[in-house]
């Protein structure tokens, strides 16, 4: 039987001191720093797949401008 890996969040942040971060929801500490968004992306993105958690991508000003799910969900969706 498979393990399944702890439901979560992932997000890419700006940083306030410059460039970006990768961040696990409610973590304090970053995951990765880099100096372009796209950069940051990429790895958020492999680690996503990797916990099979939700990406949040931020703009600058800190709203969320895209959102993927790496996570287990349903297909066809219940309901």
């Amino acid at each position: 039987m498979a393990t399944r890996k702890k439901a979560g969040t992932h997000h890419v942040v700006p940083n306030p001191e410059g460039g970006w971060d990768v961040r696990r929801g409610r973590a304090s500490r970053s995951s990765g720093h880099f100096d372009t968004k796209r950069d940051a992306v990429d790895r958020a993105r492999e680690i996503s797949r990797n916990a099979e958690t939700e990406l949040k991508i931020h703009n600058r000003d800190g709203q969320i401008a895209r959102s993927d799910s790496y996570g287990n969900d349903p297909f066809p969706p219940k309901g």
